[in-house]
């Protein structure tokens, strides 16, 4: 599977963006996706991640629970990310990555990987 991420950009604390990975060359049905996050300077870190197996599962690291969502459109074959009330904190290049089925918060778990895209939050 090919991912393509997309929707990054500029905005100022406590505004929303809302990211995009597209897959292609396979359905998502098969995958758990997830998103990552790498600020400069830090390591990559687990942002959320998706799985249809067994129902709709999702999961979110503590730091983006109430502000962030994620979801999918089987039609489109796409993942998104919600991002609302974002922190100067948010700041980062954002990854999408799949795995087969069962949802991982660790970037090692994850085989296919999109491109960054660029998240700046101004204060």
């Amino acid at each position: 599977v090919q991912l393509q991420a997309s929707g990054g950009g500029l905005v100022q604390a406590g505004g929303s963006l809302r990211l995009s990975c597209a897959a292609s060359g396979s359905t998502f049905s098969r995958y758990a996706v997830g998103w990552f996050r790498q600020a400069p300077g830090k390591e990559r870190e687990f942002v959320s991640a998706i799985s249809w197996s067994g129902g709709d599962v999702t999961h979110y690291s503590d730091s983006v629970k109430g502000r962030f969502t994620i979801s999918v459109n089987n039609a489109k074959n796409t993942v998104y990310l919600q991002m609302d009330s974002l922190k100067p904190d948010d700041t980062a290049v954002y990854y999408c990555a799949a795995r087969d089925f069962i949802i991982a918060t660790s970037d090692l778990s994850y085989g296919y990987w999109g491109q960054g895209t660029q998240v700046t939050v101004s204060s």
